[in-house]
């Protein structure tokens, strides 16, 4: 069995299924993957920089581009944050990146999930995006656990150009994403 990449499988099918079965009178009207947002939450962590470094590193291992750091933009006392202080890591993926990392995510990493069931059909939105939580990121294949000091969660968001929820879990079903039937 052959994997056809998702950007060739998106262009051949994807777009011709969708747009038989929503009925658009054009294929520029059908839904498309915009982004992909890899996010890490740095907030425990703050102050220890070694820990932080590790998160970037590994981060850009993953993703293959160098993230940038997220700042707060109010101060939340319950979180003991401050205005402009440094809370998480991310990393926006577009073009030829975020196909490959789509890839990557669908036929490598989340099959190596633990005891992995499928991704909940609640986790696409009203507005056709999915997130992801990742507790681990050790289930990447490019990252080395023997290297491994820290591990962290991550959340990856799938922001696609779909109008509603129905058009969305129909995209993602069509790419090959391991969605729970249900």
């Amino acid at each position: 069995m052959k994997i056809i990449p998702a950007k060739e499988k998106y262009a051949k099918t994807v777009a011709i299924e969708m747009q038989k079965k929503f009925g658009y009178k054009s294929v520029m009207a059908v839904p498309r993957i915009l982004k992909v947002v890899v996010n890490v939450g740095i907030g425990k962590i703050v102050k220890e920089n070694d820990k932080i470094e590790e998160v970037v590193n590994s981060l850009t291992v993953i993703t293959g581009q160098k993230p940038v750091k997220t700042k707060a933009k109010k101060a939340i006392a319950g979180f003991k944050t401050r205005e402009g202080m440094e809370v998480g890591v991310k990393v926006t993926l577009r073009g030829a990146r975020m196909w490959q990392f789509i890839d990557r995510l669908i036929v490598a990493t989340l099959p190596r999930t633990r005891d992995f069931q499928g991704i909940g059909r609640k986790s696409v939105d009203t507005s056709g995006n999915i997130n992801i939580g990742i507790r681990e990121h050790l289930i990447f294949p490019e990252i080395s656990p023997e290297r491994v000091k820290h591990t962290f969660g991550l959340q990856v968001t799938i922001s696609t150009s779909a109008v509603s929820q129905q058009q969305g879990l129909e995209l993602f079903k069509l790419l090959g994403f391991p969605l729970k039937s249900e």
